[in-house]
């Protein structure tokens, strides 16, 4: 059966020693420096699968009535598989983005420039936030956190470099389709950084 991020992060969390269930809330939220928040019920839920499958057990309780887990032998068995597998394509490619421009590409009257420009600039604005949140991180104290912050920033630089080809690719088949081209983007550093300066349109974090 096939489990997801949730599971093995949580099942991780006790490799150190048991815990109950808002504890591992807590823990994940801040090994991720608040990437990676769920709700108790997502915790609980994932906690009670867990148990059922073997890999962790109660031991009772703690000064404070609440259940205690420990990860068990087959619990431990599979979490090292866990971090022994690569993660595979199936895992990678299931991007929303990636989603949108592939059908917008192919989808009559899309608007593949504006729609690559919007995000381009959207993106942006995230790395400027990205690299500033690790520009404060303690390199003692979070070391996980600037990890995260160092994948997030990378995966936004090859997203970037995708809009790019994604945009040149549009333009050359509309080109050789005799298509009219859209209109210039402008794409000088100034005018990419005074667009990522905006405030986020209403509904947007």
């Amino acid at each position: 059966m096939r489990r997801g991020a949730v599971h093995w992060g949580l099942l991780a969390l006790f490799s150190d020693g048991p815990k109950y269930g808002y504890q591992l809330r807590t823990e994940l939220d801040t090994r991720t420096g608040g990437m990676w928040t769920l709700n108790v019920g997502q915790v609980y839920t994932t906690l009670e699968r867990l148990h059922r499958d073997g890999l962790v057990d109660t031991v009772g309780q703690n000064d404070e009535g609440r259940t205690m887990y420990a990860i068990t032998e087959q619990g431990q068995a599979a979490l090292a598989e866990w971090f022994a597998t690569p993660v595979t394509g199936a895992e990678r490619s299931r991007s929303e983005l990636a989603m949108k421009l592939a059908i917008a590409v192919t989808t009559p009257h899309a608007d593949v420039t504006g729609i690559v420009q919007a995000q381009r600039v959207e993106s942006m604005r995230q790395m400027r936030d990205y690299t500033d949140l690790r520009r404060r991180a303690d390199p003692e104290q979070e070391q996980a956190w600037m990890l995260l912050l160092d994948h997030l920033m990378f995966a936004l630089e090859s997203e970037l470099r995708w809009l790019d080809h994604i945009e040149a690719t549009v333009l050359r088949r509309r080109r050789a389709a005799g298509s009219p081209a859209p209109a210039p983007v402008d794409r000088r550093p100034g005018a990419l950084a005074e667009a990522a300066e905006q405030p986020p349109a209403a509904g947007k974090r």
